[in-house]
Order: C-alpha cells, then sequence, then structure tokens
C-alpha cells in the first residue's frame, strides 16, 4: 500500500517552500468564497478545480511539512495486515494479535486472514499515549509527594 511507505521528513528546502506557500495559502483561503476554487499550475499553464475541502487539507499539509513534520495521508477505512499493523504501533506482530483476539482492537477475517482499519489502529494508538502521558503524571506526583523530585 502506497500510503504506509516509509515517511521521510521533509528536507530544509522542501521547508522552506512550504513555510512561503502556507502563508500565501492561508491569506487565499480567508478570501474565498465558493466551494469549488480553479488553481494554475506556472510550469504547465493547466488549470485544476479543487473543492474548498481539499484546498483546506493542501494547507494543512503545508503547515505540517514547514514544520518540518512527516505527513502521510490514509483513507479511514483503508484495512491494514497485521504485520503493517503492528509496524504502525511498534509492537510485534504476536503481540498485535493477542490485542485483536482480547477484542482491544476491532478486525475483520477476509478468509484465514485478520484485517484491522488504520482508523481503529490509530485511536488505539492515541488511547495508550494518553493512558502513558496519565501514568507519567502520577509518578511525578508521587515522586513529589514523597519528595523525590523537584518541582
Amino acid at each position: 500500500m502506497r500510503t504506509l511507505e516509509p515517511i521521510l521528513k521533509p528536507s530544509k528546502d522542501e521547508q522552506k517552500i512550504a513555510s512561503a506557500s502556507y502563508e500565501t495559502l492561508s491569506e487565499v483561503i480567508k478570501h474565498l468564497k465558493t466551494d469549488d476554487t480553479e488553481i494554475e499550475i506556472d510550469e504547465t499553464n493547466e488549470k485544476i478545480k479543487l473543492p474548498l475541502t481539499a484546498l483546506k487539507l493542501l494547507n494543512e499539509i503545508l503547515r505540517s511539512m514547514s514544520e518540518g513534520k512527516p505527513i502521510s495521508i490514509v483513507p479511514i477505512a483503508t484495512e491494514v495486515t497485521t504485520q503493517k499493523a503492528a509496524e504502525i504501533l511498534g509492537c510485534s506482530r504476536p503481540h498485535l494479535v493477542k490485542l485483536l483476539e482480547e477484542g482491544v482492537i476491532a478486525y475483520n477475517k477476509v478468509g484465514k486472514h485478520r484485517r484491522v482499519k488504520f482508523e481503529d489502529i490509530i485511536n488505539y494508538q492515541k488511547k495508550m499515549k494518553a493512558i502513558q502521558k496519565q501514568n507519567i503524571i502520577d509518578i511525578m506526583h508521587a515522586d513529589e509527594e514523597t519528595g523525590l523530585y523537584d518541582s
């Protein structure tokens, strides 16, 4: 699946271009009054109609690139293999299968193969990060109470 190939950080040159483009596009979007917009590619003089939502998504992509963040676009309903899901979560495939079998993450079976919705993987990942963050805060509070940590 092309959208889940290794994601690279934008280069410094790409960040500069994205930053300038983001600022310009942000201003343009503020003044748009219709839901379909036409843009022109200077090099080819081609004109392309874009829905306003696509233009706003492009703006968010440019913002993230200008900040040096890697970008990947994956349709929400995309289903991935257990191996790909494990790679996304940064865990082993057997551990992921255990999570699936315990009902922690929903999945579908296609023949003998399990498929996991990308959205469910990301939701699980967000939930785990929130729990980790809360655990760290709890540990810091406990350390402060016992005098092991100076705020």
